[in-house]
């Protein structure tokens, strides 16, 4: 394991711009997967998801990367600066050389993960909005062969509308007071044309109380009619919004899809 490492250079560190690394013991140096965690735009670390990384990384014998990014709590930042951060990370990964100079994944096999704001986050990324202030290079639109969302946020004036509170929590601290999140909501957002091998996976627990399944059965609609490759899990999963990151069963959920589809390059 390798932590701390900064995919921004600065002086000192910015802890928002690192990365926890994993490489699991019985490794087949084929792809690497990308762990975007959730947190509402406003909290969480990646230290907090390293039990996941290594069950991840020991499943399906991939190396795991977890970055950290800036946060409308801490940095008084808004949408689309977090997925910026991203963005930035993941140019970062296809590129770098490993740990010492020494590469230990294939960095044109990318399978990258988002849980709920996290979902929200790669969306934005792969998917074109109008002002498109988040453009992927070519490269990665390329090394990236599956994105899977977990108890995702997507459409925004949707879930206002089924938690009002949610606004004053943390919607307008990430994306500022609106009338309407239309703009900012994935599911308004095509498909980029280079993206046409992109498989997507939508998860959603049968127990999330935090984040209801309306979000993901609007994302999964979109997607549905608009990407050649999408399938959703709504059925398998039945714990609490994060404690589904805590469990066996969704790493073996995860896992076999990323077996199944990002098979190793050779």
């Amino acid at each position: 394991e390798y932590t701390d490492i900064s995919y921004i250079p600065s002086h000192p560190p910015d802890n928002f711009h690192t990365f926890n690394f994993y490489i699991p013991t019985q490794r087949n140096t084929s792809g690497l997967i990308c762990f975007v965690h959730g947190g509402a735009w406003r909290s969480e670390d990646k230290l907090d998801h390293a039990g996941l990384a290594r069950r991840l990384a020991t499943f399906t014998g991939y190396a795991v990367a977890v970055p950290n990014y800036r946060l409308s709590e801490h940095n008084a930042i808004r949408h689309p600066n977090h997925a910026k951060d991203i963005l930035r990370f993941l140019e970062f990964v296809i590129t770098w050389q490993g740990p010492y100079g020494t590469s230990v994944y294939n960095s044109n096999n990318l399978c990258l993960m988002g849980h709920s704001c996290g979902a929200h986050i790669l969306s934005s990324i792969f998917l074109e909005a109008t002002e498109d202030p988040l453009r992927p290079s070519p490269q990665l639109l390329n090394s990236t062969k599956a994105i899977i969302m977990s108890e995702g946020i997507y459409d925004i004036d949707l879930l206002l509308s089924s938690f009002p509170t949610y606004r004053d929590w943390f919607i307008e601290a990430a994306f500022g007071p609106r009338s309407a999140y239309r703009e900012v909501s994935v599911t308004t957002m095509n498909p980029r044309m280079e993206c046409n091998h992109l498989r997507w996976l939508i998860v959603h627990s049968k127990g999330d109380t935090l984040i209801d399944e309306a979000q993901s059965e609007a994302m999964y609609q979109h997607l549905l009619h608009n990407v050649s490759h999408v399938t959703r899990n709504f059925e398998q999963l039945v714990e609490e919004h994060d404690d589904i990151l805590k469990g066996v069963e969704f790493v073996k959920l995860v896992g076999q899809y990323i077996t199944d589809n990002v098979p190793p390059c050779t």
